[in-house]
């Protein structure tokens, strides 16, 4: 525990000094250029692989990067009250979808129904995912690697058409006035491949 504590130190003595004239104009309001929807792994830094500071990027991060369908509701909607506060609020001229390597989230659409009691919470949420477990199921990939890196990037995909059922995002990116990318990032490269939507296919970022 006290190595957060020192981490907290750290920062007031050393990176909050560094951008100390950042912090005291952002303090009072922010205007970020992005949202960016990723996973809750704790090897995914949107910051870092972005290289952007405090105040660019509006962040969600959840189990997979999913995004729920659009739906009015009385329920507590987090991802999806996120979702309006960046775009009618701090109107993002950016939607990001980022996906990872070895996503522990995309790998357990395929857990049995025991393991899905044990995570009953995490099982209904992965539902949002189903249509690319169909899809995967369909094709019959053998490999398992295969299986994995295609299983991360169908979601990728399938998260960003779950946008467009957002009436307002939709109105913006028929109108250009806001963009929906996608993004895979894989861990022990580093290497990250944006989605081409004119060719269907991950292309990587150089």
């Amino acid at each position: 525990m006290e190595y957060l504590f020192d981490g907290v130190k750290e920062f007031n003595t050393r990176d909050y000094l560094e951008h100390k004239e950042l912090f005291e104009k952002i303090g009072k309001n922010q205007d970020p250029h992005t949202l960016f929807i990723g996973c809750s792994d704790s090897r995914i830094v949107p910051n870092l692989i972005t290289k952007t500071l405090p105040g660019e990027l509006f962040v969600i991060r959840n189990i997979a990067n999913l995004v729920p369908m659009y739906r009015t509701s009385e329920e507590f909607l987090s991802t999806t009250s996120a979702i309006e506060y960046a775009v009618k609020i701090l109107h993002v001229d950016n939607i990001l979808v980022c996906g990872h390597s070895n996503c522990g989230g995309c790998n357990a659409l395929f857990m049995d129904d025991k393991q899905g009691q044990e995570i009953p919470h995490t099982h209904k949420w992965l539902e949002l995912a189903s249509e690319v477990k169909r899809k995967i199921e369909i094709a019959k990939i053998k490999d398992p690697a295969e299986r994995e890196w295609k299983t991360e990037q169908l979601n990728i995909v399938e998260q960003m058409n779950h946008l467009l059922t957002y009436p307002y995002i939709k109105e913006k990116f028929e109108k250009k006035k806001i963009n929906i990318l996608g993004w895979y990032y894989i861990i022990e490269t580093g290497e990250v491949f944006n989605y081409d939507t004119q060719t269907n296919v991950f292309i990587k970022i150089e």
